[in-house]
């Protein structure tokens, strides 16, 4: 078998099957595949060939007409999965681990001061629910399902489901269970 692209890995998250080139541009239509199909490409590319510069360019028009704030230099894991399109900023300096998903409204933002300056990483498996907040120099571990409204702004180890704001967790190993699908 043939080695799969981060493209159709990103897109077998959202069908179950890893699909051909012309089935990816059929599911286009959809905004939210359509967005990450732009993203891949425009990081396949160094941003000052020809290339690079036409295909940001390219990509910053869907980043305003869908409301996605992500930047190719966004280091963004395999099996990636938009739920829903409009509202989302993730700084260009964040790390975002495999198999993903980020609901609409979310902001994973960087700190400028105080103790946890910088920007947040993010493990593997981690489900962000809609209008989350992650923002400083944090760690949140894998296999972490952020809750709809949570506000974190420190630490989240593995296998825990966090709440609230501020936030709070509890560690449960099935933390994601039903809610990442089609895992890479």
């Amino acid at each position: 078998m043939s080695e799969k692209t981060i493209i159709q890995k990103d897109f077998y998250r959202e069908s179950g099957a890893y699909l051909s080139t012309f089935q990816i541009w059929k599911k286009c239509i959809n905004p939210n595949l359509h967005f990450i199909y732009l993203l891949r490409i425009a990081q396949k590319y160094s941003k000052k060939s020809f290339a690079g510069m036409f295909w940001r360019l390219v990509l910053r028009h869907f980043q305003i007409k869908y409301g996605f704030q992500i930047y190719p230099e966004t280091q963004i894991g395999e099996g990636f999965y938009l739920g829903h399109y409009g509202g989302l900023v993730i700084n260009p300096k964040a790390k975002i681990g495999k198999n993903c998903n980020i609901a609409q409204g979310v902001t994973i933002a960087q700190a400028n001061r105080g103790k946890n300056e910088g920007v947040p990483e993010i493990g593997d498996e981690v489900w962000i629910g809609p209008n989350a907040v992650i923002v400083g120099n944090i760690k949140i571990g894998n296999n972490v399902l952020i809750a709809p409204n949570a506000y974190v702004n420190y630490d989240i180890p593995a296998n825990a489901v966090v709440m609230g704001n501020p936030a709070t967790f509890t560690l449960n190993e099935n933390a994601t269970l039903g809610y990442i699908n089609h895992k890479i």
